[in-house]
């Protein structure tokens, strides 16, 4: 595949997301590891990813991303994606649930993709827990 198809293939797992479209989602992702180092959290496969994503629309349920900058080399793409959303719900975590806060969040984030063929083998997002996490109020600003 050329490096074109692999950033458009990336690309397409962000709008599934913005669109809740769990079958698409799904379709992309389902089949690799997804290490979401904001959280630490690494998931293998659909049983293990699509609770994650819910989860992320269950907390804020107008969450979206939007793609600012894209890259390929190889078999790898790289997108700086910017997640904004309203934390309107729930959001579980390590530590807990913690309640809607109903304040917005702007955080920016680099989602790599490794592909074997046309499918996503591994994927790791990179994004500042910390900075989500005092946008909406669970901790204290510096």
């Amino acid at each position: 595949m050329g490096e074109q198809d692999l950033i458009k293939l990336a690309k397409e797992a962000v709008e599934a997301f913005n669109k809740a479209d769990w079958d698409e989602s799904m379709a992309l992702l389902g089949g690799s590891l997804y290490n979401e180092v904001g959280t630490g959290r690494q998931l293998r496969g659909k049983a293990e990813i699509l609770p994650a994503l819910q989860g992320w629309r269950k907390a804020m349920p107008d969450v979206k991303g939007t793609v600012t900058n894209a890259f390929a080399s190889g078999n790898k793409a790289v997108l700086e994606v910017t997640w904004q959303g309203t934390q309107t719900g729930p959001m579980d975590g390590p530590g807990g649930t913690l309640p809607a806060s109903g304040k917005r969040q702007t955080t920016p984030a680099a989602w790599v993709f490794e592909f074997e063929g046309d499918k996503i083998k591994e994927s790791r997002q990179y994004f500042d827990m910390m900075s989500l996490m005092q946008q909406i109020g669970a901790t204290p600003q510096p």
